[in-house]
């Protein structure tokens, strides 16, 4: 594998914090609930002040309030009390004033004659970066970031062969600066972030709809299916919702099924369990740990 290039500003702390939370999870999952905070430090194998510090500085708040964010009944808790509706977001259409998501996004979609040539035609340049939940792979057209990959669950190998096999028919160049730029731009660093939607016209509705779901918050499949004028069609939402390339800024991970579960994630469900964490916990910590509150979606 490529050797990673890390975002700013600490060149380990993502990689490190992302593995203390995989292992919090699990402890979380093993141990009784409302655990202290030296049992919780005990199971990862750090000591308590450690800890404490790992946890403010990757969510914002203290690891006794995070366990609840981490705890396998989170998504239900979500789902009553941050349940959003996306019937008045979408009526907003594509205008820049629009403040519906974490980051300032702007993003356009390939016609449906370019997405059946399956990448014929397009340079995708690509590398690897640490971000916020493990190991990325990102991938980018001179377009704006068509793809990224978590790699923490599944691996880089398979990271990298799921997302080349989208668009078979592309040119691949590694590119790590190329892509360590954009990468910066995506998790808020600064600046815009440009997205380039690679997909059938179905799909791509979907991943707009997700979109406007605000960070904290989530929806489900089929308020999605409502939303977006297909009401019967859930199951072909959760299809889209799974095949959405660009994990993370596309967030499939706040879609949850109806019942409250937190159904499918492509790159792993202790991925979308940690990513659910942190958006809820640096959502309650207020805008010093949010990054870029506002979005322009054009």
């Amino acid at each position: 594998m490529t050797q990673m290039r890390a975002l700013p500003p600490d060149p380990h702390a993502d990689r490190y914090h992302y593995g203390v939370m995989r292992r919090a999870i699990e402890a979380v999952d093993a141990g009784p609930p409302n655990q202290t905070l030296e049992d919780l430090s005990a199971a990862v194998g750090l000591s308590p002040s450690h800890l404490q510090r790992v946890f403010t500085a990757w969510a914002g708040i203290s690891p006794k309030r995070l366990q609840q964010y981490l705890a396998l009944g989170h998504a239900k808790a979500l789902l009553s009390e941050r349940f959003t509706t996306l019937e008045t977001s979408l009526s907003v259409g594509l205008s820049g004033t629009s403040r519906l998501h974490d980051l300032f996004l702007r993003w356009e979609a390939m016609s449906p004659g370019d997405y059946a040539r399956k990448g014929a035609g397009l340079t995708i340049r690509h590398g690897w970066v640490d971000g916020p939940f493990g190991p990325a792979l990102v991938m980018a057209t001179d377009r704006g970031i068509c793809g990224i990959a978590l790699a923490a669950d599944m691996g880089p190998e398979v990271a990298m062969a799921d997302l080349r096999a989208r668009w078979p028919a592309a040119d691949y160049v590694a590119d790590e600066d190329a892509v360590a730029e954009m990468a910066r731009d995506a998790w808020g660093a600064r600046g815009e972030a440009r997205l380039h939607l690679i997909g059938a016209p179905f799909q791509i509705k979907v991943w707009e709809a997700l979109m406007r779901v605000p960070s904290g918050h989530v929806t489900t499949y089929g308020e999605i299916a409502r939303a977006i004028g297909h009401p019967k069609a859930v199951r072909a939402v959760g299809t889209a919702v799974g095949r959405n390339p660009v994990s993370y800024l596309i967030p499939c991970h706040r879609a949850l099924r109806a019942s409250g579960g937190l159904g499918g994630y492509h790159w792993g469900l202790p991925v979308k369990r940690a990513i659910l964490a942190w958006e809820a916990a640096r959502t309650e910590a207020g805008p010093a740990h949010i990054g870029k509150p506002t979005a322009d979606i054009a």
